[in-house]
């Protein structure tokens, strides 16, 4: 995500600084006209705008508090635009930590998958300080296709959960659609193009359709393994809520199974190979595939 966003932001003219922990990330980044520091806290002394985008609640700690974090050489005044999706309790906390240096927080979850944020085909779901999201307007033009204004700190993280509640519910659909077109002898590549340009399709359909219909889960647009962290982030949201949510929990043990079945790297698509297995189905799709028992 991070590296995506770089880019659109040098392509739209920005002058951008940026840090990674990933060497190659690194290298990618000024190759492209980048310009690199040595720490989180050496971006955020040179801009006053940063943006997050991180995969875990421990890289968040280290990235804003650690020795060289942001908030060892953020100034008075540092907008940090949080793109994570995290609970609301950790994002509530690094709110408060940083208000204290007099640096403003906006939570603003993104959603798309990060082929879509290289395509800039993203939104960001903004929430926070309306001054402050507003002298940042133009920054999100520069790498996303809509910006929303939620309202106050945390509504935009609210409504991330949602939309990857149906996006949990929809990647199995359009798992479960493949398996049973399989099983009944369909083309997968004629069920894609038609269904696709049908009432039956979703954007999960048209994102990770063409990965089942392959029945290849990589490169993976979102790793399954760090998806678990927005289903217990879900889970949580929604049993503090006491809101009944039948087919998200009905799908939770299918993504389980996929880690259970070695797909931890691979893409969240890699739930279709659960469902084929037991539908008993063997070989790739688009081959000639054969059931157990037939």
């Amino acid at each position: 995500m991070g590296g995506a966003f770089a880019r659109h932001l040098l392509a739209a003219g920005y002058a951008v600084v940026g840090y990674d922990v990933a060497p190659g990330a690194m290298r990618a980044f000024t190759r492209r006209g980048g310009r690199a520091a040595r720490s989180c806290a050496e971006v955020a002394t040179r801009a006053r705008i940063v943006i997050t985008s991180l995969p875990s609640p421990a890289a968040m700690e280290e990235a804003f508090f650690g020795r060289q974090g942001i908030a060892a050489g953020a100034r008075p005044g540092t907008i940090v635009i949080e793109a994570s999706t995290m609970t609301l309790e950790l994002k509530e906390s690094l709110r408060r930590r940083l208000a204290r240096r007099r640096v403003t927080l906006l939570d603003c979850p993104i959603s798309g998958t990060g082929a879509q944020a290289a395509a800039k085909d993203i939104a960001v779901y903004a929430s926070g300080e309306r001054r402050e999201f507003n002298r940042c307007r133009k920054i999100f033009d520069g790498f996303a296709r809509s910006t929303y204004y939620c309202g106050k700190f945390g509504a935009g993280s609210k409504l991330k959960f949602v939309a990857n509640l149906l996006v949990t519910i929809h990647n199995l659909s359009t798992a479960e659609a493949m398996v049973v077109g399989e099983t009944a002898g369909i083309d997968l590549g004629l069920l894609y193009r038609v269904i696709g340009d049908g009432a039956g399709a979703s954007r999960m359909f048209q994102v990770r359709g063409p990965m089942m219909v392959r029945g290849r889960y990589t490169p993976a647009h979102m790793k399954s393994k760090i998806y678990q962290k927005d289903i217990d982030i879900i889970r949580a949201f929604v049993r503090r809520l006491k809101c009944p949510t039948p087919l998200f929990d009905g799908s939770i043990p299918y993504y389980s199974a996929a880690l259970r079945q070695g797909f931890a790297l691979e893409d969240t698509a890699a739930i279709h190979s659960v469902l084929r297995k037991r539908a008993g189905l063997r070989g790739r799709p688009g081959r000639r595939t054969t059931r157990k028992g037939r």
